[in-house]
């Protein structure tokens, strides 16, 4: 009797594991759908970012608001295209209205939105609705005050080219009615092109591009002079001034490693009374140079200030050792790297370490200073001899330029995260110039994202 029961039950067993199989899958096939939506919106995230940033980049770009709206809103169009594929992972994405915004104030306000249809295809082939993930992105250009700091030693001649294009390229991405960019220069001392407008907002592009023209390259890489020439003229924008901007920048760029500075010398003869560029070479096979202008790229100073030879009159450094300030100044040394003491004798033997070391030490120091008052630095580094280890202590260039931005892979000796956090970008090629230039822009946009 039991038995004639057994074809029923079977037939209730086999729908309850229909049920419960069509059951499992609709919950696999949302874990999937889900799974996908995931990906894609993390793409739109990634799209959208890079569209947002590009439009904040090219609303420079136009001579009213009508005209800069329409490059910010064709270049977020390219940007979302390129970084998102068409089709990916079978989705279907649509790019929203850019949304461009003027402010009194002079700020822009750049909002980037997205969404996209996936077909949510579970588990044998059917359907569970379409998933439509949307984003939102929202960049805030404010207008910025800025000084572009470029080194034209001799060893950057054979990428004059290069490095000329590369600078015109980096400053059309900043409005010239709105941004406020100095531009100058460095070799042995440094020479500022086009200063900083200390009242007015904007810059005068077609100067700067003739004098980024005109640059000739010569001599030796006196970094704390050009760093010394960025701060003083970011700095020389009146704090009172309504029109100062909250967003100050450094951004400098450099082959190699800092090998000379401006110094007061201690003569043991002769009436040199004037601070002048000491400078070496990188690998310690030659005798010390100098002295030369602090305002110009490869002059002589000439006289009792440039001897024969340095080492038969020049006896010591000062205490505190940088040019642009007094013998009995304290200047903005921090000794990272120990400047020979009792006394700084300035002999060919110990020159080299102590020139070297005293450009390094004077170099990131004026880069701490500047963040101190609120500045940031970015800085970009070209070639592979920023790699190598240079100088007495055989460290690398790159380091230094690290630390000068305070970017969060500098060595732990010098990175403040407390401080402005910067960042350095490293050119391989003089082919990777523009891409990093392109990089630093980018970086400085997204501090007021």
């Amino acid at each position: 009797m039991m038995r004639a029961n057994l074809p029923q039950q079977r037939g209730q067993i086999t729908v309850l594991v229909a049920v419960s199989l069509a059951t499992l899958l609709s919950v696999i096939g949302l874990a999937f759908g889900a799974g996908l939506s995931y990906m894609i919106k993390a793409k739109l995230n990634a799209a959208t970012d890079a569209a947002s940033l590009a439009a904040a980049r090219a609303v420079s770009i136009g001579g009213d608001q009508a005209a800069q709206t329409a490059s910010a809103k064709a270049a977020a169009v390219r940007f979302f295209n390129a970084n998102f594929p068409a089709n990916y992972l079978g989705s279907t994405a649509t790019l929203g209205d850019t949304q461009v915004t003027f402010s009194s104030s002079g700020e822009v306000t750049v909002g980037v939105s997205a969404s996209a249809t996936m077909p949510a295809s579970l588990l044998g082939g059917m359907q569970g609705g379409a998933l439509t993930p949307g984003v939102t992105t929202e960049v805030i250009r404010k207008q910025l005050d800025m000084v572009l700091v470029l080194d034209t030693s001799g060893s950057l001649s054979g990428n004059a080219a290069n490095v000329r294009s590369s600078a015109t390229t980096f400053l059309k991405q900043f409005n010239s009615d709105r941004d406020r960019v100095g531009l100058l220069h460095f070799a042995y001392g440094a020479v500022i092109d086009d200063p900083i407008r200390p009242i007015q907002r904007g810059f005068d592009r077609t100067s700067m591009n003739a004098h980024i023209k005109n640059l000739d390259f010569e001599g030796s890489t006196a970094s704390p002079e050009g760093m010394y020439a960025a701060r003083d003229q970011i700095n020389s924008v009146p704090a009172a001034n309504l029109n100062r901007s909250n967003l100050r920048v450094i951004v400098f760029f450099s082959d190699g490693s800092p090998n000379s500075f401006g110094t007061y010398l201690t003569w043991t003869s002769g009436n040199c009374a004037t601070a002048g560029t000491i400078a070496t070479d990188d690998d310690g096979s030659g005798a010390p140079t100098g002295l030369y202008k602090l305002d110009k790229t490869n002059s002589s100073l000439g006289g009792d200030c440039t001897p024969s030879s340095l080492t038969s009159k020049a006896s010591k450094l000062p205490d505190w050792y940088n040019g642009h300030s007094s013998y009995a100044t304290r200047n903005d040394a921090q000794e990272y790297r120990v400047v020979t003491t009792s006394p700084r004798v300035v002999t060919n033997t110990l020159t080299y370490a102590n020139v070297n070391r005293a450009a390094r030490n004077l170099s990131e120091a004026m880069a701490s200073k500047s963040r101190d008052e609120g500045i940031f630095v970015y800085t970009l580094g070209l070639g592979s001899q920023l790699k190598a280890g240079t100088g007495s202590d055989g460290e690398k260039g790159e380091d230094t330029l690290k630390c000068m931005a305070n970017s969060p892979d500098a060595p732990s000796r010098c990175f403040d995260a407390s401080k402005p956090v910067g960042l350095y970008c490293y050119a391989a090629t003089a082919a990777d110039l523009t891409p990093c230039f392109s990089k630093l822009a980018s970086a400085i946009f997204r501090i007021s994202k």
